[in-house]
């Protein structure tokens, strides 16, 4: 099931919001919310429901079991061990068939014989998002920075959340468990009104804007052989804000399901593309996964206490990690290995006074760092990232070789785009009014977007 199809908009979330409103405050409420987000994510595949129960339950028993145990040898080793276990699963599920194709690679390369056997295993969706929560919560029990659930029940609650389960944003225990385990708010119009405001727009950013860009950015890359200097560009613009409003317009979406059923999730964008270096890029996009790897990688490796080398490595191994948790393909890993560097290039630069004293000039190379970033992003493999930015540093002429043609329509939504993401405020930052002009706006966008979602298409960020 996905937000953007109408069985979720006008069945499931309206039948689940009415029947949590209506069953009695605390573990009823619980068990329902558990009960539907198991419905939801069965709805998808139900053979992966006990992996994701399963999964998620090794954590749980963790933590039950560090708040009882003293010795720091004894629970280091537990903590070990529940992390290894999450790890596993998730390295077997989603990176199995790369490192049968890359072992292969090898054995012929070296004329070893038969290759092995390309066993291929469907992946769980979701997996990668709530393996993290998981271990979040492991690791944030042994630290002693949150309490332990009150009962499995009000783990699973969260464990299992349907608002944020499949694509993100990476919510741990201690953003929403505090208010799963009051499970006492009573029913205000004023969060359906909210809710209402980040599901509209949040649907809107995704049917009206990244969808009708994704067409176009698909042909290009497609062809990206045949690119030439504006096509290129073209092709690594559109996917830049294809990508920004496909996965913002989810975390609206899932912060204002979150607001119906009375929870409120943390900020997962805050304006990305209006940054002024690479770390405070990372402090805007995807907000719930920077702060994952600065709090459980980062730091933990030594973060930037060290010297200027280590700081510099510590970023390099992070990125890098950062880049293979998105999925297995070199491409993602150079991604990372990318950013990586223009994290560490930030560090040196601002250690020898060497960035620029100008706001526009950093928020210009900030952004353009992006746009080369996530050509290897989109990108089936390193040789089509290599066209694509051949193409634009205007090595394949100006038209390109299959003279691929610039649609008015992608050409209007990137200068639209740009517009958008750099001058107008992010959705957190619209104060919401109970006047007519913003429920007449808001329904102008709902019914635009529901007209126009005859086939629903995945959230970018599903495949991760």
């Amino acid at each position: 099931m996905q937000f953007n199809g109408y069985g979720f908009l006008f069945l499931f979330l309206p039948v689940v919001v009415l029947l949590y409103w209506v069953a009695p405050r605390g573990i009823p409420r619980l068990l329902l919310l558990i009960v539907a987000s198991c419905v939801f994510y069965g709805l998808w595949d139900w053979r992966y429901v006990p992996l994701l129960l399963g999964t998620t339950l090794v954590d749980w028993a963790a933590g039950e079991a560090l708040t009882r145990m003293k010795g720091p040898r004894r629970r280091k080793l537990l903590l070990a061990g529940a992390i290894a276990v999450n790890l596993a699963l998730l390295a077997y599920f989603k990176y199995r068939g790369f490192f049968f194709a890359q072992t292969n690679g090898l054995l012929r390369l070296l004329g070893a014989g038969e290759p092995l056997p390309a066993l291929r295993v469907f992946l769980p969706i979701g997996i990668s998002f709530y393996t993290f929560a998981a271990i979040s919560y492991a690791v944030d029990v042994y630290r002693g920075t949150i309490r332990p659930a009150k009962t499995v029940i009000h783990y699973l609650a969260w464990a299992t959340l349907f608002p944020y389960l499949t694509a993100g944003p990476i919510i741990r225990y201690g953003h929403v468990g505090e208010q799963l385990e009051q499970a006492q708010q009573r029913f205000r119009i004023s969060l359906i009104g909210s809710g209402l405001f980040f599901v509209c727009m949040g649907l809107a950013k995704k049917v009206l804007v990244a969808d009708v860009m994704a067409t176009y950015v698909n042909q290009l890359f497609a062809h990206h052989a045949h690119l030439g200097l504006w096509s290129g560009w073209a092709a690594a613009l559109g996917y830049t804000l294809q990508l920004y409003f496909d996965f913002s317009g989810y975390s609206d979406m899932a912060v204002g399901v979150a607001l119906m059923i009375g929870l409120r999730f943390p900020q997962n964008f805050d304006s990305p593309y209006k940054a002024v270096n690479p770390s405070d890029f990372w402090r805007r996009w995807h907000m719930s996964l920077s702060s994952w790897l600065r709090d459980y990688l980062f730091i933990p490796l030594g973060g930037s206490r060290g010297t200027t080398f280590a700081t510099v490595r510590n970023l390099l191994i992070t990125f890098l990690l950062a880049g293979l948790w998105h999925g297995p393909a070199w491409t993602f890993v150079f991604w990372g290995l990318l950013w990586g560097v223009f994290q560490s290039v930030h560090v040196l630069a601002r250690k020898y006074e060497f960035t620029p004293s100008w706001v526009w000039l950093n928020r210009a190379l900030t952004f353009l760092a992006a746009v080369v970033a996530w050509v290897f992003f989109r990108a089936t493999s390193m040789r089509s990232a290599a066209d694509v930015l051949a193409a634009m540093a205007g090595l394949k002429g100006v038209s390109g070789a299959g003279r691929l043609p610039v649609a008015p329509v992608l050409a209007g939504f990137i200068l639209g785009g740009l517009l958008w993401v750099n001058l107008l405020p992010n959705s957190w930052q619209v104060k919401l009014e109970p006047k007519m002009r913003y429920a007449l706006v808001l329904g102008v966008l709902l019914g635009a977007a529901l007209l126009a979602l005859s086939q629903p298409s995945p959230f970018l960020y599903f495949q991760f």
